[in-house]
């Protein structure tokens, strides 16, 4: 069976789902943030060297990182579910969604979460001036960045009912994130009508659902 070492409010989220989406049978291993710094607590290094989430292990085999974690699962256990054909268009299509996720949309979101922290998080005399650099770095970087991004997501749902094609697939669960990180800090869903209905259809699913009830509280739903 398989485990996933999960973390509260973390990408791992979404391997809970892949997994009630194809039905499969699996154990959760939970983990708290520090609710201090939100940082991942220190067990988790005893499964994995960064000590970050999500990790599953399947008998003796153990993989990292979320992206890695869809194809390895997809591979050994999709039987060819909630994949694009190889060699088309739409193939195509799974295979940048599934790399964009964390290659392309994430590094910005972050950089807003944590530039949004600093001042909070800065010694009190310095805090006018970590204000004033992270609000230049969010308005002169960061957000045009981010507003570039949500218009390709808005744009790309403008060509097929899912982002690689018109049948769900893992790709969209890749992009579950970024897109519930985005509405939280990046854009206003009542002006991206295409990514808000996205957003409600991927939380009418019945193995989204699922997977909250094994997961736990999860903030970006």
């Amino acid at each position: 069976m398989i485990t996933v070492h999960h973390l509260n409010d973390s990408r791992s989220q979404r391997v809970l789902w892949l997994l009630e989406e194809l039905g499969l049978p699996y154990e959760v291993r939970r983990y708290q943030r520090d609710p201090r710094t939100r940082l991942a607590p220190a067990e988790l290094r005893a499964i994995h060297p960064l000590g970050k989430s999500p990790v599953i292990e399947d008998g003796d085999i153990r993989v990292a990182e979320t992206g890695a974690i869809v194809d390895y699962v997809l591979d050994t256990y999709g039987a060819g579910r909630l994949r694009a054909p190889a060699g088309t268009e739409d193939g195509r299509r799974f295979t940048y969604w599934l790399h964009y996720a964390e290659g392309s949309a994430m590094p910005p979101l972050l950089l807003k979460l944590v530039f949004g922290l600093l001042p909070a998080r800065s010694p009190a005399l310095l805090k006018p001036l970590v204000r004033q650099i992270a609000a230049k770095a969010q308005s002169g970087f960061i957000d045009p960045q981010l507003k570039t991004h949500v218009a390709f997501w808005e744009a790309e749902l403008g060509r097929s009912a899912w982002f690689a094609g018109d049948d769900f697939s893992a790709a969209d669960i890749m992009m579950s994130f970024p897109v519930e990180a985005g509405a939280d800090r990046a854009f206003d869903r009542a002006d991206h009508p295409r990514l808000d209905a996205f957003l409600d259809a991927i939380h009418a699913r019945p193995a989204y659902q699922r997977a909250l009830e094994r997961g736990g509280p999860y903030t970006y739903a």
